[in-house]
Protein backbone atom coordinates (compact mmCIF):
# COMPACT_ATOMS: atom_id res chain seq x y z
CA UNK A 1 0.00 0.00 0.00
CA UNK A 2 1.44 3.38 -1.11
CA UNK A 3 4.91 1.89 -1.71
CA UNK A 4 6.01 4.65 -4.11
CA UNK A 5 4.92 7.41 -1.72
CA UNK A 6 6.58 5.68 1.25
CA UNK A 7 9.83 5.19 -0.67
CA UNK A 8 9.85 8.83 -1.80
CA UNK A 9 9.36 10.13 1.73
CA UNK A 10 12.04 7.78 3.09
CA UNK A 11 14.42 9.13 0.43
CA UNK A 12 13.72 12.67 1.66
CA UNK A 13 14.47 11.71 5.26
CA UNK A 14 17.65 9.86 4.30
CA UNK A 15 18.92 12.93 2.46
CA UNK A 16 19.15 14.64 5.85
CA UNK A 17 20.68 11.78 7.79
CA UNK A 18 24.35 11.98 8.69
CA UNK A 19 24.47 15.76 8.26
CA UNK A 20 26.87 17.26 10.75
CA UNK A 21 24.84 20.45 10.73
CA UNK A 22 21.36 21.10 9.40
CA UNK A 23 21.04 24.27 7.36
CA UNK A 24 18.08 25.95 5.72
CA UNK A 25 19.55 24.97 2.36
CA UNK A 26 19.76 21.21 2.90
CA UNK A 27 16.40 21.21 4.75
CA UNK A 28 14.85 22.78 1.65
CA UNK A 29 16.42 20.03 -0.48
CA UNK A 30 14.72 17.41 1.71
CA UNK A 31 11.39 19.24 1.57
CA UNK A 32 11.64 19.39 -2.22
CA UNK A 33 11.86 15.58 -2.35
CA UNK A 34 8.79 15.36 -0.05
CA UNK A 35 6.85 17.64 -2.42
CA UNK A 36 7.88 15.65 -5.52
CA UNK A 37 6.87 12.38 -3.81
CA UNK A 38 3.39 13.71 -3.08
CA UNK A 39 2.87 14.98 -6.64
CA UNK A 40 4.13 11.70 -8.16
CA UNK A 41 1.64 9.85 -5.95
CA UNK A 42 -1.20 11.78 -7.62
CA UNK A 43 -2.04 13.98 -4.63
CA UNK A 44 -4.09 17.01 -5.68
CA UNK A 45 -1.86 20.02 -6.50
CA UNK A 46 -3.77 22.34 -4.16
CA UNK A 47 -3.46 19.81 -1.31
CA UNK A 48 0.29 19.43 -1.92
CA UNK A 49 0.80 23.21 -1.83
CA UNK A 50 -1.13 23.58 1.43
CA UNK A 51 0.58 20.53 2.94
CA UNK A 52 4.07 21.80 2.04
CA UNK A 53 3.33 25.31 3.32
CA UNK A 54 2.50 23.92 6.77
CA UNK A 55 5.43 21.47 6.81
CA UNK A 56 7.91 24.10 5.62
CA UNK A 57 6.83 26.59 8.28
CA UNK A 58 7.49 24.02 11.00
CA UNK A 59 10.57 22.41 9.41
CA UNK A 60 12.44 25.67 8.86
CA UNK A 61 11.87 26.92 12.39
CA UNK A 62 14.84 27.51 14.69
CA UNK A 63 13.97 24.59 16.97
CA UNK A 64 14.29 22.08 14.11
CA UNK A 65 17.37 23.64 12.55
CA UNK A 66 19.13 23.45 15.92
CA UNK A 67 17.82 19.96 16.71
CA UNK A 68 20.38 17.24 17.43
CA UNK A 69 18.28 14.78 15.37
CA UNK A 70 16.81 16.84 12.51
CA UNK A 71 15.87 13.77 10.44
CA UNK A 72 13.62 12.43 13.24
CA UNK A 73 12.18 15.89 13.75
CA UNK A 74 11.19 16.13 10.07
CA UNK A 75 9.59 12.66 10.24
CA UNK A 76 7.52 13.86 13.23
CA UNK A 77 6.45 17.05 11.42
CA UNK A 78 5.42 15.17 8.24
CA UNK A 79 3.57 12.55 10.35
CA UNK A 80 1.62 15.22 12.24
CA UNK A 81 0.73 17.03 9.01
CA UNK A 82 -0.44 13.77 7.38
CA UNK A 83 -2.72 13.15 10.38
CA UNK A 84 -4.04 16.70 10.09
CA UNK A 85 -4.68 16.28 6.35
CA UNK A 86 -6.43 12.91 6.70
CA UNK A 87 -8.50 13.62 9.81
CA UNK A 88 -10.34 13.94 12.00
CA UNK A 89 -12.52 10.90 11.26
CA UNK A 90 -15.35 9.31 13.21
CA UNK A 91 -15.54 5.74 11.92
CA UNK A 92 -18.45 4.63 14.14
CA UNK A 93 -21.79 3.82 12.50
CA UNK A 94 -23.90 5.54 15.21
CA UNK A 95 -26.43 2.71 15.42
CA UNK A 96 -29.87 3.72 16.63
CA UNK A 97 -31.66 2.02 19.51
CA UNK A 98 -35.26 2.92 18.57
CA UNK A 99 -35.35 1.61 14.97
CA UNK A 100 -33.14 0.03 12.29
CA UNK A 101 -30.14 2.15 11.25
CA UNK A 102 -30.23 2.73 7.48
CA UNK A 103 -26.91 2.81 5.62
CA UNK A 104 -27.07 3.86 1.96
CA UNK A 105 -24.15 2.95 -0.32
CA UNK A 106 -23.72 4.76 -3.63
CA UNK A 107 -20.98 5.01 -6.25
CA UNK A 108 -20.01 4.48 -9.85
CA UNK A 109 -20.14 1.07 -11.52
CA UNK A 110 -17.05 -1.02 -10.82
CA UNK A 111 -16.07 0.78 -7.61
CA UNK A 112 -16.72 -2.32 -5.49
CA UNK A 113 -20.03 -1.15 -4.02
CA UNK A 114 -21.82 -4.51 -3.81
CA UNK A 115 -18.74 -6.27 -2.40
CA UNK A 116 -18.42 -3.48 0.17
CA UNK A 117 -21.98 -4.28 1.31
CA UNK A 118 -20.66 -7.76 2.17
CA UNK A 119 -17.62 -6.32 3.96
CA UNK A 120 -19.78 -4.00 6.09
CA UNK A 121 -21.98 -7.01 6.85
CA UNK A 122 -18.94 -9.01 8.00
CA UNK A 123 -17.86 -6.10 10.23
CA UNK A 124 -21.32 -5.90 11.80
CA UNK A 125 -21.51 -9.67 12.31
CA UNK A 126 -18.25 -9.52 14.26
CA UNK A 127 -20.17 -7.21 16.61
CA UNK A 128 -23.02 -9.79 16.71
CA UNK A 129 -25.32 -7.56 14.63
CA UNK A 130 -27.21 -9.15 11.72
CA UNK A 131 -28.08 -6.61 9.01
CA UNK A 132 -30.59 -6.85 6.17
CA UNK A 133 -29.14 -6.27 2.69
CA UNK A 134 -31.43 -4.56 0.17
CA UNK A 135 -30.77 -5.07 -3.56
CA UNK A 136 -31.81 -1.66 -4.92
CA UNK A 137 -29.57 -1.71 -8.00
CA UNK A 138 -32.26 -2.49 -10.56
CA UNK A 139 -30.11 -1.41 -13.51
CA UNK A 140 -27.98 -4.56 -13.37
CA UNK A 141 -29.64 -7.93 -12.71
CA UNK A 142 -26.13 -9.27 -12.02
CA UNK A 143 -25.83 -6.91 -9.04
CA UNK A 144 -28.96 -8.42 -7.48
CA UNK A 145 -27.65 -11.96 -7.99
CA UNK A 146 -24.23 -10.96 -6.61
CA UNK A 147 -25.82 -9.55 -3.44
CA UNK A 148 -27.91 -12.73 -3.00
CA UNK A 149 -24.72 -14.85 -3.23
CA UNK A 150 -23.00 -12.60 -0.68
CA UNK A 151 -25.98 -12.97 1.66
CA UNK A 152 -25.83 -16.76 1.36
CA UNK A 153 -22.07 -16.81 2.00
CA UNK A 154 -22.38 -14.66 5.13
CA UNK A 155 -25.67 -16.17 6.32
CA UNK A 156 -27.68 -12.91 6.31
CA UNK A 157 -31.05 -12.09 4.67
CA UNK A 158 -31.23 -10.19 1.37
CA UNK A 159 -34.36 -8.26 0.33
CA UNK A 160 -34.99 -8.50 -3.44
CA UNK A 161 -37.99 -7.63 -5.61
CA UNK A 162 -37.80 -8.71 -9.24
CA UNK A 163 -41.29 -7.42 -10.10
CA UNK A 164 -40.55 -3.80 -9.06
CA UNK A 165 -38.83 -1.24 -11.26
CA UNK A 166 -38.88 1.51 -8.64
CA UNK A 167 -35.76 1.42 -6.42
CA UNK A 168 -37.37 3.82 -3.93
CA UNK A 169 -40.21 1.36 -3.32
CA UNK A 170 -37.73 -1.53 -2.96
CA UNK A 171 -35.77 0.43 -0.34
CA UNK A 172 -38.94 1.38 1.57
CA UNK A 173 -40.15 -2.23 1.58
CA UNK A 174 -36.71 -3.40 2.72
CA UNK A 175 -36.75 -0.99 5.68
CA UNK A 176 -40.28 -2.13 6.59
CA UNK A 177 -39.12 -5.77 6.51
CA UNK A 178 -36.14 -4.95 8.78
CA UNK A 179 -38.49 -3.36 11.33
CA UNK A 180 -40.75 -6.40 11.18
CA UNK A 181 -37.92 -8.95 11.44
CA UNK A 182 -35.90 -7.08 14.06
CA UNK A 183 -32.78 -6.32 12.01
CA UNK A 184 -30.81 -3.51 13.64
CA UNK A 185 -29.16 -2.35 10.40
CA UNK A 186 -30.33 -2.02 6.78
CA UNK A 187 -27.72 -1.69 4.01
CA UNK A 188 -29.03 -0.27 0.73
CA UNK A 189 -27.06 -1.27 -2.39
CA UNK A 190 -28.08 1.42 -4.91
CA UNK A 191 -27.48 1.63 -8.66
CA UNK A 192 -24.28 2.90 -10.24
CA UNK A 193 -23.31 4.20 -13.66
CA UNK A 194 -20.16 4.18 -15.73
CA UNK A 195 -20.11 7.96 -15.28
CA UNK A 196 -22.02 10.56 -13.28
CA UNK A 197 -25.27 11.57 -15.03
CA UNK A 198 -28.46 13.44 -14.16
CA UNK A 199 -30.65 10.30 -14.13
CA UNK A 200 -28.43 8.60 -11.57
CA UNK A 201 -28.29 11.64 -9.30
CA UNK A 202 -32.05 12.18 -9.52
CA UNK A 203 -32.67 8.56 -8.49
CA UNK A 204 -30.26 8.75 -5.54
CA UNK A 205 -31.74 12.09 -4.39
CA UNK A 206 -35.21 10.54 -4.44
CA UNK A 207 -34.08 7.55 -2.33
CA UNK A 208 -32.36 9.95 0.06
CA UNK A 209 -35.51 12.08 0.38
CA UNK A 210 -38.08 9.27 0.64
CA UNK A 211 -36.14 6.72 2.76
CA UNK A 212 -34.10 9.17 4.93
CA UNK A 213 -30.96 7.03 5.45
CA UNK A 214 -29.00 7.69 8.65
CA UNK A 215 -25.64 7.48 6.87
CA UNK A 216 -24.82 7.91 3.18
CA UNK A 217 -21.46 6.46 2.08
CA UNK A 218 -19.80 6.88 -1.29
CA UNK A 219 -17.74 3.88 -2.44
CA UNK A 220 -14.82 4.95 -4.64
CA UNK A 221 -12.02 3.05 -6.35
CA UNK A 222 -8.72 4.23 -4.86
CA UNK A 223 -6.90 3.22 -8.07
CA UNK A 224 -8.70 5.90 -10.12
CA UNK A 225 -6.65 8.68 -8.52
CA UNK A 226 -8.06 12.19 -8.83
CA UNK A 227 -11.18 10.87 -10.62
CA UNK A 228 -12.15 9.42 -7.23
CA UNK A 229 -11.83 12.89 -5.68
CA UNK A 230 -13.88 14.48 -8.48
CA UNK A 231 -16.68 11.90 -8.14
CA UNK A 232 -16.70 12.40 -4.35
CA UNK A 233 -17.23 16.13 -4.88
CA UNK A 234 -20.11 15.56 -7.34
CA UNK A 235 -21.88 12.98 -5.15
CA UNK A 236 -21.46 15.16 -2.07
CA UNK A 237 -23.05 18.16 -3.84
CA UNK A 238 -26.10 16.00 -4.58
CA UNK A 239 -26.44 13.95 -1.38
CA UNK A 240 -24.39 15.48 1.46
CA UNK A 241 -22.28 12.41 2.10
CA UNK A 242 -21.41 11.21 5.61
CA UNK A 243 -18.23 9.54 4.47
CA UNK A 244 -16.21 7.81 1.78
CA UNK A 245 -15.29 4.12 1.63
CA UNK A 246 -12.14 3.80 -0.48
CA UNK A 247 -11.59 0.38 -2.05
CA UNK A 248 -8.73 -1.47 -3.80
CA UNK A 249 -5.98 0.08 -1.69
CA UNK A 250 -4.17 -3.26 -1.75
CA UNK A 251 -3.36 -2.79 -5.44
CA UNK A 252 -1.08 -0.28 -7.16
CA UNK A 253 -2.89 2.72 -5.69
CA UNK A 254 -0.46 5.61 -5.37
CA UNK A 255 -2.32 7.14 -2.42
CA UNK A 256 -3.16 10.49 -3.96
CA UNK A 257 -6.94 10.10 -3.72
CA UNK A 258 -6.78 9.10 -0.05
CA UNK A 259 -4.70 12.15 0.83
CA UNK A 260 -6.81 14.51 -1.30
CA UNK A 261 -10.45 13.57 -0.76
CA UNK A 262 -10.92 15.10 2.71
CA UNK A 263 -9.18 18.39 1.87
CA UNK A 264 -10.87 18.85 -1.52
CA UNK A 265 -14.43 17.74 -0.67
CA UNK A 266 -14.60 18.08 3.11
CA UNK A 267 -15.88 14.47 3.25
CA UNK A 268 -13.82 12.12 5.47
CA UNK A 269 -12.69 8.63 4.47
CA UNK A 270 -14.46 6.37 7.01
CA UNK A 271 -13.41 2.90 5.84
CA UNK A 272 -10.76 1.46 3.52
CA UNK A 273 -10.83 -1.79 1.56
CA UNK A 274 -7.50 -3.62 1.56
CA UNK A 275 -8.35 -6.88 -0.22
CA UNK A 276 -11.09 -8.99 -1.79
CA UNK A 277 -11.98 -11.01 1.31
CA UNK A 278 -15.00 -9.90 3.36
CA UNK A 279 -12.79 -9.22 6.40
CA UNK A 280 -10.55 -6.83 4.39
CA UNK A 281 -12.35 -3.64 5.44
CA UNK A 282 -10.83 -1.39 8.10
CA UNK A 283 -12.21 1.60 10.01
CA UNK A 284 -10.04 4.47 8.79
CA UNK A 285 -7.63 5.89 11.37
CA UNK A 286 -5.56 8.93 10.25
CA UNK A 287 -2.83 8.24 12.84
CA UNK A 288 -2.46 4.61 11.76
CA UNK A 289 -2.45 5.49 8.04
CA UNK A 290 0.15 8.24 8.52
CA UNK A 291 2.36 5.74 10.38
CA UNK A 292 1.96 3.16 7.60
CA UNK A 293 2.87 5.71 4.90
CA UNK A 294 6.01 6.58 6.88
CA UNK A 295 6.81 2.85 7.35
CA UNK A 296 6.34 3.11 11.13
CA UNK A 297 3.73 0.33 11.32
CA UNK A 298 0.25 0.41 12.85
CA UNK A 299 0.00 -1.50 16.14
CA UNK A 300 -3.76 -0.89 16.57
CA UNK A 301 -4.56 -2.39 13.16
CA UNK A 302 -2.17 -5.31 13.80
CA UNK A 303 -3.91 -6.03 17.12
CA UNK A 304 -7.29 -5.90 15.36
CA UNK A 305 -6.10 -8.49 12.81
CA UNK A 306 -4.74 -10.68 15.60
CA UNK A 307 -8.05 -10.61 17.51
CA UNK A 308 -9.84 -11.69 14.34
CA UNK A 309 -7.86 -14.92 14.09
CA UNK A 310 -7.60 -15.70 17.82
CA UNK A 311 -10.70 -15.11 19.95
CA UNK A 312 -10.60 -14.04 23.60
CA UNK A 313 -10.95 -17.52 25.13
CA UNK A 314 -8.23 -18.95 22.84
CA UNK A 315 -5.95 -16.03 23.68
CA UNK A 316 -6.35 -16.57 27.43
CA UNK A 317 -5.57 -20.29 27.04
CA UNK A 318 -2.49 -19.52 24.95
CA UNK A 319 -1.32 -16.87 27.43
CA UNK A 320 -1.60 -19.37 30.28
CA UNK A 321 0.35 -22.04 28.36
CA UNK A 322 3.01 -19.52 27.36
CA UNK A 323 3.41 -18.24 30.92
CA UNK A 324 3.75 -21.75 32.40
CA UNK A 325 6.01 -23.07 29.66
CA UNK A 326 3.40 -25.64 28.52
CA UNK A 327 3.20 -24.26 24.97
CA UNK A 328 3.53 -27.36 22.74
CA UNK A 329 4.15 -28.11 19.07
CA UNK A 330 0.39 -28.76 18.77
CA UNK A 331 -0.29 -25.18 19.90
CA UNK A 332 2.41 -23.97 17.49
CA UNK A 333 0.76 -25.89 14.62
CA UNK A 334 -2.69 -24.43 15.43
CA UNK A 335 -1.23 -20.91 15.34
CA UNK A 336 0.50 -21.65 12.02
CA UNK A 337 -2.76 -22.90 10.50
CA UNK A 338 -4.53 -19.69 11.51
CA UNK A 339 -1.89 -17.31 10.19
CA UNK A 340 -1.43 -19.11 6.87
CA UNK A 341 -4.73 -17.69 5.60
CA UNK A 342 -4.07 -16.13 2.15
CA UNK A 343 -2.44 -12.69 2.49
CA UNK A 344 -2.86 -12.53 6.26
CA UNK A 345 0.81 -12.90 7.21
CA UNK A 346 1.94 -10.24 4.76
CA UNK A 347 -0.77 -7.91 6.06
CA UNK A 348 0.35 -8.47 9.65
CA UNK A 349 4.02 -7.89 8.78
CA UNK A 350 3.24 -4.61 7.01
CA UNK A 351 1.41 -3.34 10.12
CA UNK A 352 4.20 -4.14 12.59
CA UNK A 353 6.93 -1.53 13.17
CA UNK A 354 10.24 -2.48 11.61
CA UNK A 355 8.85 -5.67 10.05
CA UNK A 356 7.70 -4.28 6.68
CA UNK A 357 10.78 -5.68 4.90
CA UNK A 358 9.57 -9.22 5.73
CA UNK A 359 6.19 -8.70 4.00
CA UNK A 360 7.21 -9.97 0.56
CA UNK A 361 9.14 -12.87 2.06
CA UNK A 362 6.13 -13.97 4.14
CA UNK A 363 3.75 -13.69 1.14
CA UNK A 364 6.01 -15.61 -1.24
CA UNK A 365 5.15 -19.09 -2.51
CA UNK A 366 8.38 -20.34 -0.91
CA UNK A 367 7.28 -19.11 2.54
CA UNK A 368 3.83 -20.67 2.07
CA UNK A 369 5.44 -23.98 1.14
CA UNK A 370 7.73 -23.85 4.19
CA UNK A 371 4.76 -23.29 6.51
CA UNK A 372 2.92 -26.26 4.96
CA UNK A 373 6.04 -28.40 5.46
CA UNK A 374 6.18 -27.36 9.14
CA UNK A 375 2.52 -28.26 9.65
CA UNK A 376 3.05 -31.58 7.83
CA UNK A 377 6.08 -32.39 9.98
CA UNK A 378 4.18 -31.73 13.22
CA UNK A 379 1.28 -33.88 11.96
CA UNK A 380 3.77 -36.74 11.46
CA UNK A 381 4.73 -36.68 15.15
CA UNK A 382 3.03 -38.65 17.92
CA UNK A 383 1.06 -36.73 20.60
CA UNK A 384 3.90 -37.41 23.08
CA UNK A 385 6.52 -36.01 20.66
CA UNK A 386 4.47 -32.85 20.06
CA UNK A 387 4.18 -32.32 23.79
CA UNK A 388 7.85 -33.04 24.50
CA UNK A 389 10.15 -32.60 21.44
CA UNK A 390 13.12 -33.76 23.56
CA UNK A 391 11.88 -37.34 22.92
CA UNK A 392 12.76 -36.98 19.24
CA UNK A 393 16.05 -38.82 18.68
CA UNK A 394 17.76 -39.70 15.37
CA UNK A 395 15.48 -42.65 14.54
CA UNK A 396 12.32 -40.68 15.36
CA UNK A 397 13.57 -37.75 13.24
CA UNK A 398 14.03 -40.14 10.28
CA UNK A 399 10.49 -41.52 10.74
CA UNK A 400 8.91 -38.04 11.04
CA UNK A 401 10.83 -36.74 8.00
CA UNK A 402 9.70 -39.73 5.90
CA UNK A 403 6.07 -39.19 6.95
CA UNK A 404 6.20 -35.47 6.08
CA UNK A 405 8.21 -35.93 2.89
CA UNK A 406 11.08 -33.68 4.02
CA UNK A 407 14.75 -34.04 4.86
CA UNK A 408 15.72 -35.14 8.37
CA UNK A 409 17.65 -31.88 8.77
CA UNK A 410 14.34 -29.96 8.39
CA UNK A 411 12.99 -31.70 11.51
CA UNK A 412 16.17 -30.78 13.41
CA UNK A 413 15.77 -27.14 12.30
CA UNK A 414 12.08 -27.11 13.31
CA UNK A 415 12.90 -28.35 16.82
CA UNK A 416 15.67 -25.74 17.14
CA UNK A 417 13.26 -22.96 16.12
CA UNK A 418 10.66 -24.17 18.59
CA UNK A 419 13.25 -24.41 21.39
CA UNK A 420 14.27 -20.81 20.66
CA UNK A 421 10.70 -19.53 20.45
CA UNK A 422 9.29 -21.26 23.55
CA UNK A 423 11.27 -19.32 26.22
CA UNK A 424 10.81 -16.14 24.18
CA UNK A 425 7.02 -16.57 24.28
CA UNK A 426 7.24 -17.30 28.01
CA UNK A 427 9.06 -13.99 28.45
CA UNK A 428 6.35 -12.19 26.42
CA UNK A 429 3.42 -13.75 28.31
CA UNK A 430 1.50 -11.18 30.33
CA UNK A 431 3.23 -8.20 28.70
CA UNK A 432 1.32 -5.48 26.84
CA UNK A 433 1.46 -4.96 23.07
CA UNK A 434 4.02 -2.16 23.37
CA UNK A 435 6.42 -4.26 25.47
CA UNK A 436 6.10 -7.20 23.07
CA UNK A 437 6.85 -5.02 20.06
CA UNK A 438 9.87 -3.54 21.88
CA UNK A 439 11.18 -7.07 22.52
CA UNK A 440 10.64 -8.06 18.88
CA UNK A 441 12.49 -4.97 17.67
CA UNK A 442 15.34 -5.72 20.09
CA UNK A 443 15.56 -9.32 18.85
CA UNK A 444 15.42 -8.20 15.23
CA UNK A 445 18.17 -5.57 15.65
CA UNK A 446 20.40 -8.06 17.48
CA UNK A 447 19.99 -10.68 14.74
CA UNK A 448 18.33 -13.18 17.09
CA UNK A 449 15.45 -13.70 14.65
CA UNK A 450 17.73 -14.41 11.69
CA UNK A 451 20.90 -15.88 13.20
CA UNK A 452 21.03 -19.62 12.28
CA UNK A 453 23.07 -20.34 15.44
CA UNK A 454 20.03 -19.30 17.49
CA UNK A 455 17.69 -21.49 15.43
CA UNK A 456 15.96 -18.59 13.71
CA UNK A 457 14.96 -18.93 10.05
CA UNK A 458 17.07 -16.82 7.72
CA UNK A 459 15.00 -14.35 5.68
CA UNK A 460 16.67 -12.96 2.59
CA UNK A 461 16.77 -9.18 2.72
CA UNK A 462 18.93 -6.19 1.87
CA UNK A 463 22.49 -6.47 3.17
CA UNK A 464 22.46 -2.77 4.00
CA UNK A 465 25.70 -0.97 4.94
CA UNK A 466 28.89 -2.82 5.84
CA UNK A 467 29.29 -3.10 9.63
CA UNK A 468 32.45 -1.97 11.34
CA UNK A 469 34.30 -4.43 13.65
CA UNK A 470 32.99 -2.45 16.65
CA UNK A 471 29.38 -2.70 15.41
CA UNK A 472 29.73 -6.45 14.80
CA UNK A 473 31.14 -6.89 18.29
CA UNK A 474 28.23 -4.91 19.74
CA UNK A 475 25.66 -7.09 17.91
CA UNK A 476 27.44 -10.26 19.04
CA UNK A 477 27.36 -9.00 22.64
CA UNK A 478 23.61 -8.27 22.39
CA UNK A 479 22.94 -11.76 21.00
CA UNK A 480 24.86 -13.41 23.82
CA UNK A 481 22.98 -11.30 26.36
CA UNK A 482 19.63 -12.36 24.88
CA UNK A 483 20.69 -16.01 24.85
CA UNK A 484 21.57 -15.87 28.54
CA UNK A 485 18.32 -14.10 29.38
CA UNK A 486 16.22 -16.70 27.53
CA UNK A 487 18.11 -19.59 29.15
CA UNK A 488 17.52 -18.16 32.64
CA UNK A 489 13.84 -17.66 31.88
CA UNK A 490 13.50 -21.20 30.54
CA UNK A 491 14.82 -22.88 33.72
Amino acid sequence: MFDSLSEGLQSAFKSLSGRGKLTESNMRDGLKIVEESLLESDVSYSVVKEFMTHVSEKALGKRVLLSLRPQEELVRIVHDELVETLGPVDSSLHLRADRPTILMLCGLQGSGKTTTCGKLTQMLREQEIEPLLVAADLQRPAAIEQLKVIGEQLGVPVHTETDHQDPVKVCQNGVARAKRDGNRVVILDTAGRLAIDEELMAQLKKIDRKVSPDQVYLVVDGMTGQDAVNSAGAFNDALELDGVIMTKLDGDARGGALLSVKQVTGVPVKFIGTGERFDALEPFRPEGMASRILQMGDIVAAAREAHRIVDESERETLEEKMATGQFSLDDFKNMMQKITQPGLMGRMMSLMPGMGQFKEAMESAEAGGQMKQIIGAINSMTPAERKNPKLIDASRRTRIAAGAGVQSSSITQLIKQFDTMKPLMQMMAGKGGGDRMAMLRQLQSSGALTDPRMGGSKVKQSTGKRLSPAERAKQRKEREKLKRKMKRKGR
